[in-house]
């Protein structure tokens, strides 16, 4: 990769940018700020919905977005496009969910709509037992997840027009069953969020990934393909890192991820993101 001049690079948010605790690294907010600061665009590329991505995360400096896996793009104050599940589809899926005993969150740009029981369900998969677990307690109180306070509950409070894709938690349904029945609906990535279990999963409108994004802002910013990067660590950053002219997986990534990769970086844990830009030239020690 030829580093001399101007490179785009696509940033996916969980396991790549941030921890499972919610937090980003100081070495991965050191790399973002050197590359920019050395002229190089910054995109976050991600599974999260733009209600999902905390301020401290855009405090970091970003110079767009590519939300809900390929469904929502902005590039600095314009959006590019933003497209919906209808409102038969999510009546459908609640429908679906409810009836199947299933955890899910209703994703839109407006805010994130849980499930009726989705709260302690995700508290017990975050910190452990809060019923009969001090220790579990005591993480709760030291150090709360930012993604439960995003959240609103119950059913009643669900809009139906502005979703732009849909979680859900591992339950007693095995994904390859949800994936079946819903396929005429959605398209499934199986555990793209690893704390909501192996098998939970993210649906989608068929045909939208992260790639055919790219493929779309890169046109309208007229950027050729071959001054991208990706870097990712989940099952929904196939199609993008495969795009890009160099797709880097993390340490930490599924390992259908890394057989595709050109490269394979560090951990998270491990500076991950910021071996990867010193790597490939973006930043300096």
């Amino acid at each position: 990769m030829n580093t001399n001049h101007r490179k785009i690079v696509f940033i996916d948010i969980d396991g790549t940018l941030l921890t499972e605790d919610g937090i980003v690294p100081e070495s991965a907010q050191l790399a973002c700020r050197q590359a920019r600061a050395n002229g190089h665009l910054l995109y976050l590329c991600t599974g999260r919905s733009k209600a999902e991505i905390y301020d401290s995360i855009w405090e970091i400096g970003f110079d767009g977005l590519i939300g809900a896996a390929g469904g929502y793009v902005e590039t600095g104050n314009e959006m590019l496009y933003h497209k919906k599940v209808t409102p038969e589809n999510v009546r459908y899926l609640v429908d679906y969910f409810n009836a199947n005993n299933v955890d899910f969150i209703l994703e839109s740009n407006n805010g994130l709509y849980g499930s009726r029981n989705l709260q302690p369900h995700l508290e017990r998969r975050i910190y452990g037992d809060l019923l009969n677990d001090p220790a579990a307690q005591e993480r709760k109180l030291q150090s709360p997840h930012p993604y439960i306070a995003t959240l609103v509950y119950g059913e009643e409070s669900m809009v139906v027009d502005d979703v732009n894709k849909v979680c859900f938690l591992e339950s007693s349904l095995p994904f390859s069953q949800i994936e079946a029945e819903l396929a005429e609906r959605f398209t499934a990535i199986q555990c793209s969020i690893p704390i909501f279990g192996a098998d939970s999963g993210e649906l989608m409108i068929p045909g939208i990934h992260k790639a055919s994004a790219i493929a779309d802002l890169l046109v309208h910013l007229n950027i050729p393909v071959e001054d991208s990067m990706a870097i990712g660590d989940g099952l929904n950053d196939l199609e993008m890192l495969g795009f890009c002219r160099v797709g880097v997986a993390m340490g930490n990534a599924r390992e259908q991820l890394k057989a595709i990769a050109d490269d394979v970086t560090d951990s998270i844990e491990a500076d991950g993101l910021y071996n990867c830009f010193l790597k490939y030239g973006l930043i300096s020690a």
